[in-house]
């Protein structure tokens, strides 16, 4: 319960730093940050169709299939989440509504570093461009030969995106949200990065908008008896390789599960590549709770509020209405969490570190803006204006009550 609690003063002090420099030095502080935390020195920062071109053909085949079938399901799924202006009619001269109105330019933060991420690419922007964004640039830390990952651009061309810019970290945020010679500033920063990418969107929110803070990726999974233990240990260490941070935990009514479950990690952790970094997130962040009942479970996971929650239960379907708190749900042996970091179509950008109780995933809602349309005849606000006028004055607001007033005197 305590994640998310942690102090970063010190990285926060960094990160305002960058910002800062960013804002005045604009391309040149881009490029000094990306020599000193990237290990190489650029001629330029926008990513060019040449640079681009090479990627897709570098790709397998087999593979940029694959990236076009996800697309085609997270489209189809994010399609159903559109909104539509309405109006509605009152009396004889009053119409109110509400129109809906894309974002205009949108940045997408692609992480490098311990791995990358085209799925991120895919679930960041289609529901942009499912929305009617016009605009969509992405931005993502080059390797030590100036390139950015060849499967994020081949992601990013399929997704239908070519402004891409060779820039990581909080000076990326920074960029994008105020803007440099390059690169022109946008009017929201969504997708996921480390710690100083975080806290980065967190200081420049309010001049853009953000999608969230993200935390340390963290599965939860409720399982019975029945289940094989095989699979839940497969679940949990398929979160716990993201990073150090990562948090993994199974909660059951069945001790000897929870024993064989033990025995499964320990047996699976011996043979996965990312090893190292898998362990110290089982021995750090990783624990399984025994209850006395499932009911008991769901008070736990409720409380929890984990970014995925995988039901591994005899009948998941009556049990989901148990689930208050979750970012993204899936239902029995067959639905695996990595199902949806790539492929069913539901967003993977999820709510993190208990925010799954007041958040939700990334969708197309999330590019569209909301305007309050309002209008009265004459004869319409002559019939209200007395209770307007006395209620402006109420609040000492005689030049509002004059506003009405003047339109009838």
């Amino acid at each position: 319960m305590a994640r998310g609690d942690d102090s970063f003063e010190e990285i926060d002090i960094a990160v305002k730093a960058i910002i800062a420099n960013v804002r005045q030095n604009g391309d040149e502080a881009l490029l000094a940050y990306t020599k000193t935390f990237d290990g190489v020195s650029l001629a330029s920062l926008k990513v060019s169709e040449e640079e681009i071109t090479e990627a897709l053909e570098t790709i397998e085949p087999s593979f940029l299939t694959i990236l076009k079938n996800a697309k085609d399901n997270i489209r189809e799924f994010h399609q159903h989440q559109l909104e539509k202006s309405w109006f509605v009619k009152k009396g004889n001269g009053i119409i109110l509504g509400q129109k809906i109105t894309p974002l205009k330019r949108v940045g997408v933060y692609v992480p490098g570093g311990k791995a990358a991420y085209p799925s991120t690419v895919l679930m960041d922007v289609i529901p942009a461009i499912v929305a009617g964004v016009e605009e969509i640039v992405i931005v993502s830390p080059p390797n030590k030969e100036g390139k950015v990952n060849p499967a994020v651009l081949a992601a990013a061309s399929i997704a239908g995106v070519t402004e891409i810019y060779k820039v990581g970290g909080a000076q990326s945020i920074a960029a994008l949200a105020y803007g440099t010679k390059s690169i022109r500033p946008v009017d929201k920063i969504v997708g996921p990065g480390n710690i100083y990418v975080a806290r980065a969107k967190k200081y420049v929110f309010g001049t853009v908008d953000i999608d969230m803070i993200a935390g340390p990726s963290e599965v939860c999974i409720i399982a019975d008896g029945t289940q094989n233990p095989a699979y839940v240990a497969a679940d949990l260490l398929s979160q716990a390789e993201h990073d150090e941070m990562a948090a993994s935990i199974l909660v059951t009514d069945s001790e000897q599960l929870a024993l064989d479950v033990q025995v499964e990690v320990e047996k699976q952790l011996k043979v996965l590549e990312r090893n190292k970094i898998t362990r110290a997130s089982i021995e750090n962040f990783g624990h399984i709770f025994v209850v006395d009942t499932l009911d008991d479970a769901f008070e736990v996971v409720n409380e929890i509020a984990p970014e995925h929650l995988e039901l591994l239960l005899d009948n998941p379907f009556d049990q989901l209405p148990k689930v208050r708190n979750a970012g993204a749900i899936f239902l029995g042996a067959y639905s695996p969490e990595p199902l949806g970091d790539y492929f069913a179509g539901p967003n993977h950008t999820l709510p993190t570190s208990g925010t799954a109780k007041f958040s939700s995933p990334l969708g197309t809602y999330d590019f569209l803006k909301r305007s309050s349309v309002i209008y009265y005849s004459e004869q319409e606000l002559k019939n209200v204006k007395d209770q307007i006028i006395q209620f402006a004055n109420e609040e000492g607001l005689t030049a509002h009550a004059n506003s009405i007033r003047v339109r009838f005197e």
